[in-house]
């Protein structure tokens, strides 16, 4: 089971009261996958990625963020998932923006992408989202031996080998997604 220093790993398949509705019910679906994943319960106040590596001294590259995007093509909108290492930012303008094969892509409104997931602000996730959404991982984080990420709630965290990222659903791996600014 992953684990991080300093965390309590428990088992997700036993602890999905620890995860978002949406969470609990992909991870149901999908016991392979829920069975080599870990859960670990935090203080909401440490949620941010930020606040989290700082209080448990936790590895940005091992860390994950996913962020929403969207924008539309011939009046059709199109959504994605990004999830690119704590350390680096999403490329939205450039390659993500090319594979939702849209002219512009934006950060999905707050409001809608918690409404849309079903997760809380803070806690988004890429296991379980909606279906009809685009998944992007930087292959970047498929090299970690364990990734710490939201898990739909802001109480907690998923902690799951890097690999793991490429048998999500509809995950599309992308190298580069994830770039340092400066």
């Amino acid at each position: 089971m992953p684990s991080f220093p300093g965390l309590t790993s428990l088992p997700a398949a036993d602890r999905l009261d620890l995860v978002a509705a949406p969470v609990a019910e992909a991870l149901r679906a999908r016991p392979d996958l829920a069975s080599r994943l870990a859960v670990v319960e935090i203080d909401p106040d440490l949620a941010d990625t930020e606040a989290m590596t700082r209080a448990f001294n936790l590895p940005l590259p091992a860390s994950a963020n996913c962020v929403v995007i969207s924008g539309s093509r011939a009046g059709e909108e199109r959504i994605a998932a990004c999830v690119v290492a704590a350390d680096t930012r999403a490329d939205v303008n450039n390659l993500a923006k090319r594979r939702l094969d849209v002219r512009k892509a934006s950060f999905h409104p707050m409001d809608r992408a918690v409404a849309e997931t079903g997760m809380e602000y803070g806690g988004i996730t890429p296991v379980g989202l909606p279906a009809h959404w685009r998944l992007f991982v930087d292959a970047a984080l498929l090299r970690q031996d364990a990734v710490i990420l939201g898990s739909g709630l802001r109480r907690s965290k998923l902690l799951l080998p890097g690999a793991l990222l490429a048998e999500l659903a509809g995950a599309e791996l992308v190298e580069g997604l994830g770039y340092r600014a400066g």
